[in-house]
């Protein structure tokens, strides 16, 4: 429960479900601007309900004379001239592996604790240049290489739904943070699904745009090839907003008929789930149907098959040689061997240790191979999928099962009375899209009978992007949680 001193009036009087920490993105940029609340007080709404839930670990900066300050900035500039961008007011958190002036940016690992960027990525800039007020930048899966956000150095991210549960990565805190009402929206990264894994295990709607259409300057990297930001709301329209105004784009998306709508479900994407996950998402499907959707059963053997070569080559070929190029141009003073070395989370220490560092790194021609070959070969199979079936895009769970408990579910967790690897079990769905390039975007649809949210991915083709929001607008009017 929020407290009351959170509430505030949006309509002259304060009614029980005036609560700014749960509105959206729209609903408060509505109000700023039409003088029913300030962002002043939407901010401090916001840094209320941080502290109040601080054990969530969600943050590892929280910076509240920051936001004041923005916030103020924000209402001044409505008073002297009306004018305010189509985000004025949000508060917004940002992944700290996305650099902000003046504010240290981790990436989540002991090596850059101290590291304070001068120029802020792109990426975030456009958010602020047009209103966003930032909270603060928020905890992660160490280096971005992990999907629980289970961090030995800052500590456990905890789900905002079911505190001992992990809430996913490597963007948890971002996720956390927007679902406990500490933000409206925000911003995290996605190289095998860490934007929509922490969005679906959190009850949020996340978006991994085509690869190259957000600008990329400004993050710490894993892999060129892999890598971008994406945005985190509480809506569909929310993300397509923030979608909009880091793109530079028109921010309305055209209506669809669901009824002229064909989507692909992937035999290999639907396979071995959860029972709460296997029955939200076969209720979907049903409620899709009745909307009149097409639904085209379809395989994906090749391109899985593709993915499972293709995916730790590059990736991990491309942090050794991407890292150092960061580390040279923004943090001169630290070296990729000084920062592995202060690697605390035994997971991420190990995948160094042994598949990126000195003799075990990826050989140039496993890499060659799966960036030149394999990669192509992925695509083209993909195009020819949605050009031979007439998709619009191909839907599955976001992950095969809800969030599951920090405690003891670092290496594996269990699905379906089998210990399965953690990561590749919550990476399976969202790992070849990331590949591709492909824009995903994950949306909530029911909770489990313990309560655990459960997501439902759309996959688009490549620059699809504003097409494919505006599908998972009409999706989530029938399905949405």
């Amino acid at each position: 429960m929020i407290a009351a001193a959170l509430l505030v009036p949006i309509a002259g009087q304060a009614r029980a479900d005036d609560d700014v920490t749960k509105m959206t993105a729209s609903e408060i940029v509505g109000a700023i601007t039409e003088g029913k609340m300030t962002a002043q007080e939407v901010a401090e709404a916001s840094l209320a309900v941080a502290q109040e839930k601080s054990g969530l670990n969600a943050f590892i900066t929280l910076d509240r004379s920051r936001a004041l300050a923005e916030a103020r900035n924000v209402d001044q500039r409505i008073a002297a001239s009306g004018a305010s961008g189509p985000l004025a007011g949000v508060p917004i958190v940002v992944k700290d592996n996305i650099l902000v002036s003046g504010l240290r940016a981790t990436a989540g690992t002991p090596g850059l604790d101290s590291f304070v960027p001068t120029r802020t990525a792109p990426v975030a800039q456009r958010l602020l240049d047009n209103g966003a007020v930032l909270i603060g930048k928020t905890n992660m899966h160490e280096l971005a290489f992990g999907i629980t956000s289970n961090n030995a150095a800052y500590g456990a991210v905890g789900n905002a739904v079911a505190p001992d549960r992990f809430a996913g990565g490597s963007s948890g805190g971002t996720a956390t943070a927007i679902a406990a009402g500490m933000a409206a929206a925000g911003l995290g990264t996605d190289t095998g699904g860490s934007v929509r894994i922490p969005a679906a295990l959190n009850g949020l709607v996340g978006l991994r745009p085509t690869t190259g259409r957000y600008p990329s300057e400004g993050i710490v990297p894993i892999s060129s090839t892999r890598d971008t930001a994406g945005p985190m709301a509480r809506t569909v329209a929310d993300v397509a907003l923030l979608d909009a105004v880091i793109t530079q784009g028109d921010v309305n998306l055209d209506g669809v008929d669901l009824a002229t709508v064909r989507l692909g479900v992937p035999e290999e994407l639907v396979a071995n789930l959860s029972p709460g996950v296997k029955a939200s998402f076969d209720d979907a499907l049903a409620t899709l149907e009745e909307a009149g959707v097409t639904l085209v059963p379809v395989k994906m053997d090749d391109i899985m098959r593709m993915s499972g070569e293709a995916g730790f080559p590059i990736a991990l070929y491309e942090v050794k040689r991407d890292l150092t190029a960061f580390l040279a141009d923004r943090a001169p003073d630290r070296t990729l061997d000084g920062l592995v070395a202060a690697i605390a989370s035994p997971d991420v220490k190990g995948v160094f240790d042994n598949a990126v560092m000195g003799e075990n790194g990826v050989p140039d021609e496993v890499y060659r191979k799966a960036v030149d070959t394999l990669r192509p070969a992925m695509q083209e199979a993909y195009r020819t999928l949605f050009a031979e079936n007439t998709l619009d895009a191909i839907v599955f769970p976001t992950t095969p099962l809800e969030a599951q408990p920090i405690e003891g579910s670092d290496e594996t967790v269990t699905l379906n009375g089998e210990a399965v690897p953690t990561f590749e079990a919550f990476i399976r769905n969202t790992d070849p899209g990331s590949i591709l390039g492909v824009p995903g975007v994950t949306l909530p649809i029911a909770t489990t009978e313990e309560g655990l949210p459960v997501g439902l991915e759309l996959d688009g083709a490549a620059d699809g992007d504003r097409r494919l929001l505006a599908i998972a607008l009409a999706v989530e009017g029938v399905v949405g949680e």
